[in-house]
């Protein structure tokens, strides 16, 4: 959970001096940062919403440069050290030299002023649209922290239709956040978010929770068959040490019959093949089937198909869609379609929203069609009750 302090008029945040362990970002109120060198006494002004202090001691880790105090009551946001570390680690190796270098050069600056310069602190507001960019990341990153511990994350579940059944076999597991005061995140913001940071590992987490807790009670409530349903998983969250062995365990505590639990991965440049490929090994021994998501788009690689074991293809709906606009869309389709069944693996076509797409995908032997025709993602409740299941049925056989 995100850690905030809370002060009232006059009250010290942290003195000069002090170790540095965390930035500060201001939510509410007024902070004032007074530094003193011998005799002067140097007051750097006073900050309010929307403003970061104390930030430079998180790259070195040097003791405060000044002393901050609350001026009217105030809220403020923890930005610890090692959350900015990871940041910093993953990103790019040049950017991390040059942040490197830029506070040597202001380290080696404030050493070589004369005793009775004014020193320049590194708590100064800055307008810079980029910074408040980041900064409202920075806040972003803490309501998610927060809703992870609130349990404030719904998980839907978007129903998957057998085409050749005509019944609904499955739903796709989908993470929603609507953030108090501010309505609906949208899922690509708040999980390239979570993937930036080790967030993602505690959101997969939760999702899998959720998911399962809703098969063992469809399991309880007597469905037969029991449908599957697919978690997304990244390739950072597959390598995650102890993860694969984590999922297999909660299957297995929830006594899951095989295949009950799908596990989806999105194609992303960065699938290290070799420990993806041991992961999967693993979870498909303990009857855990894998489906690559979004197949066609983002960082699309045959190499996927080559290197890795997938049992499900899903088409990305960008083609679904166009299929009957463009002749190439149609002609996409159908080689994705003839490739996946060469390889021998099943075919999921997402964003089907119409009768017509359906019976061509009927006609091209394709096994699985998801989208707003067989129905959008429900709560929990209406998957527990058959409702989903029942609307997603009849919509496809209307």
């Amino acid at each position: 959970m995100a850690i905030r302090r809370e002060l009232f008029a006059g009250e010290v945040l942290y003195r000069q001096g002090d170790p540095t362990d965390c930035a500060w970002l201001i939510e509410s109120g007024q902070v004032e940062l007074v530094s003193v060198h011998g005799r002067r006494t140097t007051r750097h002004g006073v900050l309010g919403a929307g403003e970061l202090i104390g930030e430079l001691g998180l790259l070195d880790g040097a003791p405060r440069s000044a002393t901050a105090t609350a001026r009217a009551d105030s809220v403020l946001l923890a930005i610890e050290r090692e959350q900015f570390m990871e940041r910093l680690q993953a990103g790019d190796p040049i950017l991390r030299t040059l942040v490197d270098s830029l506070l040597q050069r202001i380290r080696g600056l404030v050493a070589s002023l004369p005793a009775d310069a004014e020193m320049p602190s590194e708590d100064v507001p800055c307008d810079d649209p980029v910074e408040r960019l980041g900064i409202d990341k920075i806040r972003l990153e803490a309501q998610l922290r927060d809703a992870l511990s609130s349990g404030e994350l719904e998980v839907r579940y978007q129903p998957i239709y057998d085409i050749a059944a005509a019944r609904v076999a499955g739903y796709e597991a989908l993470v929603r956040w609507d953030l108090p005061g501010s309505g609906p995140v949208s899922p690509a913001q708040f999980i390239q978010l979570a993937e930036e940071t080790s967030l993602i590992v505690p959101v997969g987490e939760y999702v899998l929770d959720k998911v399962i807790g809703v098969l063992q009670a469809l399991r309880d409530d007597g469905a037969d068959p029991l449908p599957s349903i697919a978690v997304n998983l990244s390739a950072r969250q597959l390598v995650e040490p102890g993860m694969a062995r984590q999922i297999v365990a909660r299957a297995e505590r929830a006594k899951l019959p095989a295949g009950a639990l799908k596990l989806e991965v999105t194609e992303s440049r960065m699938l290290d093949y070799a420990p993806v490929a041991a992961v999967m090994k693993h979870c498909r021994e303990q009857g855990l089937p894998f489906a690559l998501d979004d197949f066609g788009t983002g960082y699309s690689n045959l190499t996927h198909l080559h290197s890795l074991d997938f049992e499900f293809i899903k088409v990305d709906q960008a083609f679904a869609r166009h299929m009957f606009d463009s002749e190439r869309a149609m002609a996409m389709v159908e080689a994705i379609v003839n490739m996946a069944h060469a390889i021998g693996a099943k075919v999921i076509c997402e964003g089907v929203e119409t009768r017509e797409q359906l019976d061509r995908l009927r006609a091209m032997g394709v096994e699985y069609a998801q989208g707003y025709l067989i129905g959008k993602a429900a709560p929990a409740e209406e998957v527990l009750s058959g409702a989903a299941a029942r609307t997603g049925e009849e919509a496809a056989t209307a």
